[in-house]
């Protein structure tokens, strides 16, 4: 058996989160626009007398290390598939930040499990490691593929989509978390104080946008600056409200479009090149309203293995 394997793993950011109305299950159907950026976690596994995680990195403590972890849950759903005991070191080497709507956990689900079945020698088909991923969460399917897709159901059901460049983005990264669940409940909650309903029969269903998709495919970064959009933003503002000005800094420094990535509370700002993304993450750290900035570009690659 091989001694160790190390799988590196990419962030997202939605371009576009379209969400519907509130199923009878509890979850809703989405048009998830997924974009892999260049922010990654490493998660390394080797053979171990019991399953444990650790994790190192600037947000190390906020990483849950027991059962509930997604690495955790990967690995003992590829063991109980393939009679394997499951007893395993994981270690996260984390740079995508926690709780911040950009997919870290499930980005450590899915490359426990590609590195579990390398370590292992399982042999999982892409077919049944996507089945595992879309068991554990809805964004862990996309942190395996990587690149961009659009998902639908719960966001699990992914279509690749083609892009045509690279695209520039800046993340400003918020004190703290937000809860997804609390996000979902929030944006339920606006809709009905607002008149419309929150259910299936009140909220249309979510589409992704044709003008959005030929952004992407054409590499166009102003178009799809004019097509982005996110349903949870106004949720995640309501809970959060010094998002507002986060997100005017950016907007005030140039940036393209400005949003909350995912259910928040980390903000995206697209940018035009490199050289932008330096001015608008400037003025970033300069507001003083967020606690640190990051930049990257995408699309990225989904989960690899690097060593082992």
């Amino acid at each position: 058996m091989t001694a160790s394997v190390t799988v590196r793993v990419p962030a997202k950011v939605n371009v576009q989160l379209a969400v519907g109305g509130l199923r009878p299950d509890g979850f809703h159907d989405l048009a998830n626009v997924f974009l892999a950026v260049g922010l990654y976690d490493e998660v390394t596994v080797a053979p171990a007398d019991e399953r444990r995680v650790t994790c190192t990195g600037p947000d190390a403590g906020q990483v849950p290390l027991d059962r509930t972890n997604l690495a955790a849950r990967a690995a003992l759903a590829l063991a109980e598939r393939h009679g394997r005991d499951g007893r395993v070191h994981i270690h996260i080497d984390k740079d995508i930040p926690v709780a911040g709507g950009m997919a870290g956990g499930s980005a450590d689900g899915a490359g426990a499990l590609l590195a579990c079945d390398a370590l292992w020698g399982t042999g999982a088909s892409r077919e049944e490691l996507l089945e595992i991923c879309a068991e554990l969460g809805s964004d862990v399917p996309f942190s395996l593929v990587g690149g961009a897709a659009l998902g639908r159901g719960r966001g699990e059901l992914l279509t690749p989509l083609e892009v045509g460049g690279t695209f520039h983005w800046v993340f400003a990264v918020a004190d703290g978390g937000l809860s997804t669940p609390a996000v979902y409940a929030e944006c339920d909650r606006l809709r009905e104080a607002s008149g419309t309903g929150a259910g299936v029969a009140d909220v249309p269903d979510p589409e992704a946008s044709a003008a959005l998709l030929d952004a992407l495919r054409t590499g166009d970064a102003v178009a799809l600056a004019a097509a982005v959009s996110n349903d949870l933003q106004a949720a995640a503002v309501s809970l959060r409200p010094s998002l507002a000005a986060t997100l005017a800094a950016g907007t005030e420094a140039g940036a393209l479009a400005a949003m909350v990535s995912g259910s928040g509370p980390t903000t995206a700002f697209l940018v035009t090149d490199e050289a932008e993304a330096a001015k608008v993450a400037d003025a970033l750290r300069g507001s003083g309203t967020c606690r640190t900035v990051r930049l990257t570009s995408g699309p990225a690659p989904g989960a690899q293995v690097l060593r082992g």
